[in-house]
Order: C-alpha cells, then structure tokens, then sequence
C-alpha cells in the first residue's frame, strides 16, 4: 500500500485542488453554493490527479524516461516496486471510479432540469480522463512535444476555477476568467520548474518539453513571465471588482512568488530546484484560499 500511496504523490494534491477551491469562493461570493457539490468537486479533482500521476509513472516508465540520470524523486515503475501491467490496471479502476464520483457531481449539480450541462460536463470528464493519461502515454503523447503547459493551463486554471463556478450557478463571467487565468499560470509555473529540473535526462530520452525547445535561458525568463502575469490577472480581477480591503489579503500570497523569482533568478544549477517545486504548489493553494476569503468577508 506505501507504494501506492507514494505512486499517488499526494503532495500534488493542494495544487490540483486549488481551482476548486477559487471557484467555490467566487461562487459563495455570489450567494451559491452547496456542500455536496463542493465535497464532489474536491473527490472528482483528486481522482483526476491521481490517475495523472499514475498515467505520468507508467508513460515515462515504460518509455525509459525516469531513468537514473532523472534528478527528482524515484518513480513506482522505475524502482519496481509497481509493475507497469499493475500501474495500468490501476489507471483503469481510477479512471472508473472517479466517472462515477463525476456523475455525481453532475447530477447534484444540474439533477433533471439542465440535460444539456450535464452532457457538456459529463464530455468536459472525459476529455479530463484522456488528458491526463495522454500526458506521457502512448506515441503521440503531448508531454513529449512541448504541449503539456498549455494542457495544465486549460485544465488546472480554466476548467477547474470556471467549471466549479458554473457548476454552482448555472452561469459564467467573465470576471471569473481572471482569478482562472492566475490559477492557470501559477499551475505552468509548477510544471515549467519540473521541466527545468529534469532539462537534462528530459533531452536525452527525447521528451521535447517547452523547457528542452527553449533552452535554459528562456525557460527562466518565461518563467519570470507567467509568474508576473498570473499576479497581474488577479490584481486586475482585485481592482474591477473591489468591495473592501479585505480583499487585499491575498497580496499576501505574492510574498512566496516573488521570493522564489528570487531563488530562481540566483540558481544556475537546476538541480537544486527541486526543493522549490511544492513551494509553488503550496504557494498557488495558499493564493486560491486568501483570494477567495477576501471575496466573501
């Protein structure tokens, strides 16, 4: 069970969630919002990270791409630990299991009167299933051509933050596409250091990342960038939607931003930015929840 649970890399979770947590805010902040939608929100979004990271063990696994020259933390597949034949059988009894919380989420949320929704969203799903799993598995797999942050953007930052929102009111603004637009880029920022630290193994085994095409230079700098812009998009959401200085709070939650631009900007060994990875995803949770506190209080 310890390898399963390590597979699993709960430590992803507080970033994956994040959206939901944004959403659900904004949501309260209107007047709408239900527990039960909420509690099938989170279940939904963890069964989609979970069977990501199974998907991500067994694709780079079985391409040979967590191999020995791979600096980040040992993989199930390439420990052995877990059998790729294991690790495909549990991506499909995931997979399955989360369907089945999803269309509860569904169905609590738009019940008989909005068939049209839960088609869209029971489409939205699936598309979340394939995603994840098309990461790293299979020959046209988009994490090996340099697709994966626009993926993550769409899914983590987009979908989660204005799919919870609409979930809960039946209706979307665009106001919400700001919050999203952060949760998005802070959500690439995660990925991009990943990508950056596993440069090197990455261009030997022939998985072309944004960070591989660009070179090391650039993928700083485009760090930089998403990083700024992701603070931007929500003190922009801040200042067209001001109501009280409670919403102040979550320029709080730049701090860690900007000293980790910091870090970065001094580190010359991507190596050693390993340690920076759950600072970011820490960082982006610690975004969503001040972010959303400001919107209700």
């Amino acid at each position: 069970m310890k390898h399963w649970i390590k597979a699993a890399r709960l430590r992803t979770l507080p970033l994956s969630l994040s959206g939901i947590i944004a959403g659900s805010f904004l949501a309260a902040s209107k007047g709408s919002f239900d527990i039960k939608i909420c509690l099938l929100a989170l279940l939904t979004t963890i069964g989609f990270q979970i069977v990501s990271n199974f998907a991500n063990d067994y694709g780079d696994g079985v391409k040979g791409t967590d191999n020995n020259n791979r600096i980040g933390p040992e993989r199930a597949i390439q420990s052995g630990q877990i059998t790729p034949e294991q690790m495909l059988q549990a991506i499909k009894i995931t997979s399955f299991i989360t369907i089945i919380v999803a269309l509860l989420l569904i169905y609590f949320s738009f019940g008989k009167d909005h068939f049209l929704y839960s088609v869209v969203f029971f489409i939205l799903g699936i598309a979340s299933i394939v995603a994840a799993i098309k990461y790293t598995v299979g020959k046209k797999a988009y994490g090996y051509n340099g697709l994966g942050d626009v993926f993550v953007f769409l899914f983590f930052g987009l979908l989660s933050v204005c799919g919870t929102y609409f979930l809960y009111t039946k209706k979307l603004e665009l106001a919400v596409f700001l919050p999203a637009i952060s949760i998005g880029l802070f959500s690439v920022a995660v990925l991009n250091l990943n990508n950056m630290r596993d440069q090197k193994s990455d261009a030997l085994s022939n998985k072309k990342t944004l960070v591989v095409k660009l070179g090391a230079t650039f993928a700083k700098q485009y760090h930089y960038a998403i990083l700024l812009l992701g603070m931007l998009s929500s003190v922009w959401y801040v200042v067209l939607h001001y109501k009280s200085a409670y919403q102040l709070i979550v320029f709080l939650s730049f701090i860690p931003f900007i000293k980790h631009i910091w870090v970065v900007s001094k580190n010359k060994d991507f190596k050693l930015l390993d340690a920076e990875l759950k600072k970011v995803a820490l960082s982006t949770f610690l975004f969503a929840f001040l972010f959303g506190i400001g919107q209700i209080l």
